[in-house]
């Protein structure tokens, strides 16, 4: 009997409309454009606009791309995970809401929340319900709208973050072709580094909290960029020498788009030249559980049936990890 593998058979994805420029940042904040793309890659990015408008009106838009492109009914689908660190509320989980909206009433679904790992963990959570046959249809959502706990008055971190979508169907594959492995890690030591401090339960919200803009993501930059390089890099070279694979065998580099210096650096350790690594923070920057599904969808087209493709991410807390697959389609 042939092993069962999870396998993307399709990519959705959606982005707000409105462009938020390092001109304008300009504008707002003591910086400038030349300063924002030599040290993060960054020219400009999505942000979603409109009173009461949550992450679960850009993840609608793109599992409804995702579904109409792979002719998949609504009530097939049987479980959806959705990765996100700004979801509409604490509860009722995102996914939740997001199946409601588009009518998947046989899903049960729930919101995972690694900071801007939380695609990968996603996607290798969602592929075991896949491999031990006990799903045929699942969707896996990234999508956050980080506009809504970033401070527009510190240049530190509005530089970097911006807001959109995406969406992966996994069905299962006979023929060798999706997961391979994974190898996923984390680091509590480092949540002091990059956070949100209150709105949970050890710091619920008040006047104080507000005021002290504590609902806000924090970020010390250069450390997290130093862990960022060493344990992205690290992980994915990692995942490269357990699967035998050399930099020739690999089509594809999918690495979280938080900073071209860090993306280049795991190409780098992976031997892997330019040509082979996908890149659209230029246009989006750090969509957090966003990147890796929008780089997914904008390289499709380019995407061969049986291509080794290595996604990599490294997000707050510490969280990060690489998953290995081969294209299914």
């Amino acid at each position: 009997m042939k092993k069962i593998r999870a396998a993307i058979t399709g990519v959705g994805a959606y982005v707000p409309d409105f462009v938020l420029t390092n001109e304008l940042l300009e504008k707002m904040v003591d910086t400038t454009s030349d300063w924002i793309e030599s040290r993060t890659g960054i020219k400009e990015r999505r942000i979603l606009k409109g009173e009461g408008q949550g992450v679960t009106v850009m993840a609608e838009q793109a599992v409804l791309e995702l579904l109409r492109k792979t002719n998949t009914d609504p009530m097939d689908v049987e479980l959806v995970i959705l990765a996100s660190v700004t979801p509409d509320m604490i509860f009722p989980a995102s996914a939740n809401i997001l199946c409601d909206k588009i009518g998947m009433k046989n899903a049960w679904g729930f919101d995972l929340e690694a900071a801007c790992s939380g695609f990968i963990y996603a996607l290798n959570t969602a592929s075991k319900f896949i491999e031990t046959g006990t799903h045929k249809k699942v969707i896996v959502v990234g999508a956050d709208k980080m506009s809504a706990i970033i401070d527009y008055t510190d240049r530190a971190t509005c530089i970097i973050f911006g807001d959109g979508a995406g969406a992966v169907l996994l069905e299962p594959n006979d023929e060798g072709l999706g997961f391979q492995d994974a190898i996923l890690k984390s680091d509590g030591s480092g949540r002091q580094f990059l956070y949100q401090k209150a709105g949970g339960s050890a710091y619920p919200p008040n006047e104080e909290t507000v005021s002290h803009h504590e609902h806000y993501v924090h970020q010390e930059g250069q450390t997290v960029f130093k862990f960022a390089v060493t344990n992205m890099a690290d992980v994915s070279y990692e995942i490269m020498e357990r699967n035998q694979l050399k930099a020739d065998d690999i089509a594809w580099l999918a690495a979280h788009q938080a900073n071209k210096r860090i993306i280049d650096a795991t190409a780098q350790r992976m031997g892997l030249p330019a040509e082979k690594i996908m890149m659209n923070i230029e246009r989006y920057g750090n969509t957090t559980n966003g990147t890796i599904p929008l780089l997914l969808h904008e390289y499709e087209s380019k995407l061969k049936k049986g291509d080794n493709i290595i996604i990599s991410a490294f997000g707050g807390g510490f969280t990060w990890g690489s998953l290995y697959l081969k294209w299914a389609y």
